[in-house]
């Protein structure tokens, strides 16, 4: 029977900060288009809560249905990393499966009341796409995940989706500071799921599950985590260009150095790890601040 703290590992915390991001950002998008032509009521922090428990409860619900489907075929039992309930025998899978599936209807449930209170009920199309991505990611018959697509799913819902979508619930429309906020973050939060396949390359390649990772070879994909950290940062100064203020992001540079230096310097399994936490929590300023300048922007 797993205990409480190996519910909330197998939820992996570290990975979060790819739900909170976007929400932060996509909302200072909103207020940043304050004051503007038909948009002077832009931004409101009540459907800003509604966006951040759909990401919430949608990045836990992924993470549990990774457990269980990777669990049950086995591909868990050799890792490195967080606590996998089902390859470790802690929970049975149903139990992880209802999990996830309980957060899923949490991410429902909101979705449901933005997408109504907002007046976009086509965005109730979206979540049911994201919720299809979540679960097929490592599920169902033919897996995206094991074919080298999860760090495009990533980029799409919880990049392009998550702060476009944000941003349109709350000013109805969404800009050139948005579209470059939304590629930035979905470049960090893909980097989050690089690194996790990164660490776990020669495990997944030994029993057939083809990451982008594996794919590419351990060579490429540390190229591709440090040009896809570089891309965020460039997008924060393409959103500078309508909106000034928003270059106060680029305070987050300095947490980008430690965790791009080890994954170029070869960081290999638990220091991968390290590698998570410290990408996570860059991510997690980054969007803040991003966030932060956006709504300054729009005061």
């Amino acid at each position: 029977m797993a205990t409480l703290a190996q519910w909330i590992e197998g939820a992996r915390p570290r990975t979060l900060p790819a739900a909170v991001a976007p929400v932060a950002v996509g909302t200072g998008a909103a207020f940043a288009l304050r004051g503007t032509h038909g948009h002077e009521d832009a931004g409101h922090w009540g459907f800003a809560l509604l966006a951040l428990v759909v990401a919430l409860a949608l990045q836990v619900g992924v993470n549990y249905a990774n457990d269980y489907s990777d669990g049950i075929r086995g591909t868990d039992e050799e890792r490195i990393g967080p606590v996998r309930l089902v390859g470790q025998r802690l929970a049975p899978p149903q139990q992880v499966k209802a999990a996830a599936f309980s957060a899923f209807a949490l991410a429902g449930l909101a979705g449901i009341a933005l997408s109504v209170l907002s007046g976009h009920w086509w965005m109730l199309l979206v979540g049911a796409a994201a919720v299809w991505a979540a679960w097929n990611y490592t599920g169902g018959k033919n897996p995206y995940g094991y074919r080298g697509l999860g760090e495009v799913a990533v980029f799409v819902f919880f990049g392009l989706v998550a702060v476009l979508g944000t941003q349109l619930t709350q000013a109805g429309t969404t800009s050139w500071a948005g579209l470059a906020g939304a590629v930035g973050t979905g470049a960090v939060a893909a980097t989050l799921n690089l690194t996790n396949n990164l660490r776990d390359i020669e495990g997944d390649a030994a029993v057939g599950k083809v990451t982008l990772a594996v794919r590419l070879g351990a060579r490429r994909t540390r190229r591709l985590y440090a040009g896809l950290i570089g891309l965020a940062f460039l997008m924060v100064l393409a959103s500078g260009l309508q909106h000034t203020p928003a270059v106060v992001a680029l305070l987050a540079l300095p947490l980008a150095v430690p965790p791009v230096r080890a994954v170029l310097q070869r960081a290999r399994g638990r220091a991968l790890i390290g590698v998570l936490g410290q990408t996570g929590r860059m991510q997690l300023v980054l969007g803040l601040l991003w966030g932060l300048g956006l709504w300054w922007a729009g005061r």
